[in-house]
């Protein structure tokens, strides 16, 4: 299929769809509410099949790279749903390196979180990515089934998973001791709960687009944290002011950067959502930051 970009769809279409990918809407709401975007020929469903992500084209560190080797881990979480396992991905060279947790979205361990881990290995860290899904068999391969797993899941035993899953990742002998966190959507909400939960034993944090957690939460949090934003993602961004001023207030190293014209999941290039410019500079400035806070030897 012809890869589309954000600006070949109308606006309302694109907020139509992330409505549906945030389980505002069912698929056949979303269908009926494209259907007056379906000219020239095009059907709503084809536009659905448009927008949808494409996993192929998310491949930028192949799985057989030779710079990386990879697992299947499972990790035990006794306060959340017993186990979770992961994919691990470390560089072939490595010693004792800093060591990241990347979150998934809202429809578990796809192959394009797979990649983020791979490219975070590739910039010589330890990266573990958990599904979310473990308890109920994992990612399914397709992305409506992924989500109807995420409406049955417990959310909370869930985030007691990939807390669990950061403790185990920080303890590793191979960890040099110095953990981040970076996720997206969904997964960005879960970076800024890690980042509540884990207090200083939490060295760096990135979440993209996620929501931010309650005042009194953000006063408990203690890592560096650099925050993306899509500027037409306004249902997240919005909240970007308040959480700006009270990390201030507790005093917490904080950045954030909303990008101009971009929708939510800009990062996510199996998508037409992806802004190339964007995610570009996100991810660079987002490795600057974990080099920066997970390498340092001297307090910040």
């Amino acid at each position: 299929m012809e890869r589309k970009k954000a600006s070949d769809f109308p606006q309302e279409l694109l907020y139509l769809f992330d409505e549906y990918v945030h389980g505002g809407i069912s698929r056949r709401a979303f269908i009926e509410g494209a259907r007056k975007f379906a000219v020239g020929g095009v059907t709503a469903t084809a536009l659905f099949e448009m927008l949808k992500p494409n996993y192929a084209w998310a491949i930028q560190v192949a799985p057989d790279d030779g710079r990386i080797k990879s697992e299947t881990v499972t990790v035990a979480s006794p306060q959340g749903n017993g186990s979770i396992k992961g994919y691990l991905v470390r560089p072939v060279a490595a010693g004792r390196l800093p060591v990241v947790i990347v979150i998934h979205e809202n429809r578990g361990l796809n192959p394009y979180i797979e990649d983020v881990a791979r490219r975070l290995a590739v910039a010589n860290f330890i990266a573990f990515a958990p599904d979310g899904l473990t308890s109920l068999g994992g990612y399914p391969g397709d992305d409506e089934k992924g989500a109807e797993l995420f409406r049955r899941i417990d959310r909370g035993k869930m985030e007691r998973d990939f807390l669990a899953a950061a403790i185990w990742l920080k303890s590793r002998p191979d960890s040099t001791g110095k953990l981040g966190a970076v996720g997206f959507c969904f997964g960005g909400t879960v970076v800024n709960q890690l980042a509540v939960w884990m207090g200083s034993d939490l060295a760096a944090a990135v979440p993209f687009y996620g929501m931010q957690p309650s005042a009194a939460d953000t006063a408990k949090i203690k890592a560096p944290l650099l925050a993306h934003y899509a500027e037409l993602d306004t249902r997240i961004t919005s909240g970007w002011p308040a959480f700006d001023a009270e990390l201030t207030a507790a005093q917490v190293i904080h950045q954030g950067y909303v990008y101009k014209g971009a929708n939510h999941g800009f990062h996510n290039d199996t998508t037409p959502r992806y802004d190339e410019v964007a995610a570009t500079l996100a991810w660079q400035r987002t490795i600057d930051w974990l080099n920066r806070y997970l390498r340092s030897t001297t307090p910040y």
